[in-house]
């Protein structure tokens, strides 16, 4: 069982505009980084346990593109050996492994509160309203989908309106529709600013990967600092969840 506590101990709230959610966002990471590359890991072993199991080859797949000098007309992915179960595994995994990213959120909170952190704490998403973290993540995905099938840009333009649902389902034990439906009228009121918000943000979280692949595991957490920083700008600093054991 969980307990809510209205928390009075120190903790930083960004202005509400771009510039100072990202420095925020900055501050909070420095303090954290080692449990988002610890996420990161868990999220790798999950990918690579599912590429064995479905015999699709990612390495291979890339190596055939790259052979195509830059005419893709005739290359198909869905043709690749094992890569719909691949597709459809991953998926899963994602749904799974959101309460893993709601743990990072906490950690963020933690920190910023000036609290201890227990690397326990990065699996609290599996015991604090893991129903409705996983229905938002299904729900969230099948929005990003649509909007990445129609073309890339709709899903930048689209993700605004998610940005908020992990911390309010952590925080405010929300349900799943409730989190989606507070997330996106809170981002349509100040719709600027969260795309500004996103933008950087998603700049920043696949900088690993132009600047040095594997440098991926550093950078791809960041992103829900960010969530964690744009949630205290626009509903202030959250509660503290205590567990009783």
């Amino acid at each position: 069982m969980s307990e809510f506590n209205e928390f009075d101990q120190q903790g930083s709230v960004p202005n509400r505009d771009t510039g100072s959610i990202i420095s925020h966002s900055f501050e909070m990471y420095k303090g954290v980084f080692l449990y988002g590359i610890v996420a990161m890991i868990i999220y790798l072993i999950g990918g690579f346990i599912i590429q064995s199991v479905s015999g699709f080859n990612s390495a291979s797949m890339m190596e055939e593109m790259r052979d195509a000098g830059g005419d893709y007309s005739n290359f198909s992915y869905w043709n690749a050996p094992g890569f719909s179960l691949y597709l459809s595994l991953s998926g899963l995994l994602g749904i799974l492994l959101a309460p893993l990213y709601v743990g990072l959120i906490y950690i963020v909170n933690k920190y910023n509160t000036k609290n201890q952190i227990d690397f326990a704490d990065l699996f609290i998403g599996y015991k604090q309203n893991f129903v409705n973290i996983l229905i938002y993540s299904i729900l969230s995905g099948i929005i990003s989908s649509v909007a990445m099938a129609l073309c890339f840009f709709p899903f930048i333009f689209v993700y605004p309106f998610l940005l908020l649902g992990y911390p309010i389902l952590l925080f405010e034990n929300a349900s799943a529709t409730e989190a989606l439906g507070k997330s996106f009228n809170i981002a349509k009121e100040n719709y600027g600013t969260f795309l500004g918000t996103t933008v950087l943000g998603g700049l920043i979280s696949i900088a690993g990967i132009v600047l040095c692949g594997i440098g991926i595991i550093l950078t791809a957490p960041f992103m829900m600092i960010v969530m964690y920083s744009a949630y205290c700008a626009f509903l202030g600093k959250p509660r503290q969840i205590e567990f009783k054991k």
